[in-house]
């Protein structure tokens, strides 16, 4: 059995092995294979049967061009760069990864927000410019420092992450406010659901851990960010179209929104035009909240996990009912 990786780069840049998936065939990983050009694709996939990606499309043409493949796998929770519904119609199971980040993600977020509160690393870097050192002072700071015990975050989207994320929060003595279509007794453990409106309206952090739907798309604009309060702070570390971004830049620049904390912008990689990069108190990271190894080995465990599935007659994590 022929198996393709086509962009192995993100998960394993060196620091994981692709040896358990070896033990199931003739095993290829690519780093990188274009987002573009659908005839690389066909050429790298050839005849292979299990095809693993991450962000690399398998269209209808790719699929059709490669008629031995019968089984797909993502190296990731999302699947949209694969079209799920013709590979359903050819008889081929497509699988992802359903739980990798939860720990990762979550921690990350808070990351986001204690930088904002204490901005550790400029603080750093001044010291370590000597202005520490010839301060009249015996202490400085550069920016408002926020201590977060009694305030109130707001979750949108309470799934494994967002509650995780919420479990945090509440250590750190933050009152937790949550809004999700479907509420769980787990979920009530940790946070006060409520309506979207009241959310926006009673939050002093507003955090996103919700996917991207057609629902959930600009889900931050100009009307909602009119009913946030003044000064609020806002983190998205899911989904960057999650985001109208000129409104949130004009929103930060406008002291609406008084920081945002972002690991994901609408393209990625981030686009030089892109109105957050010149907006006020706007913390960007190249999407990496889900990249510790730790994380990363969960996903290959997965991942052999679903080959082993498929070759056992069984396949789990299914996301395409074949």
């Amino acid at each position: 059995m022929k198996i393709v990786v086509l962009d192995g780069y993100t998960e394993n840049p060196g620091d994981l092995s692709w040896r358990e998936l070896e033990a199931y065939g003739e095993l290829t990983v690519y780093d990188r294979t274009s987002l573009i050009d659908e005839n690389e694709t066909i050429e790298r996939i050839g005849d292979a049967e299990v095809v693993f990606t991450n962000k690399t499309p398998i269209t209808k043409k790719v699929i059709d061009a490669c008629p031995n493949i019968k089984f797909i796998s993502l190296l990731a929770t999302g699947y949209n760069v694969v079209d799920y519904q013709y590979a359903k119609e050819k008889g081929i199971p497509v699988t992802n990864v359903p739980t990798y980040g939860t720990a990762s993600v979550s921690q990350f977020a808070i990351a986001l927000l204690l930088e904002i509160c204490h901005h550790v690393a400029h603080h750093s870097k001044a010291v370590h410019e000597g202005r520490w050192e010839h301060c009249q002072d015996w202490c400085f700071w550069d920016y408002p420092l926020i201590e977060l015990a009694q305030k109130t975050i707001g979750i949108i989207g309470f799934g494994r992450i967002g509650q995780q994320t919420g479990k945090i929060a509440k250590a750190l003595g933050m009152k937790v406010l949550a809004y999700d279509s479907y509420q769980s007794d787990s979920g009530k453990e940790i946070a006060q659901y409520v309506e979207l409106e009241e959310l926006l309206a009673s939050s002093d952090v507003i955090a996103l851990h919700c996917p991207l739907f057609p629902s959930t798309e600009g889900i931050i604009n100009k009307d909602t960010i009119e009913k946030m309060k003044d000064g609020v702070i806002l983190l998205n570390n899911s989904r960057g179209p999650l985001i109208v971004e000129q409104d949130l830049a004009d929103a930060l620049n406008s002291g609406k929104v008084m920081a945002a904390g972002l690991d994901v912008v609408s393209t990625e990689p981030i686009k030089g035009d892109n109105p957050l990069l010149k907006a006020p108190n706007c913390i960007i990271t190249p999407h990496i909240s889900w990249a510790p190894r730790e994380s990363r080995q969960r996903i290959m465990d997965c991942a052999v996990a679903n080959v082993k599935a498929y070759v056992d007659g069984k396949p789990i994590n299914v996301v395409n009912e074949v």
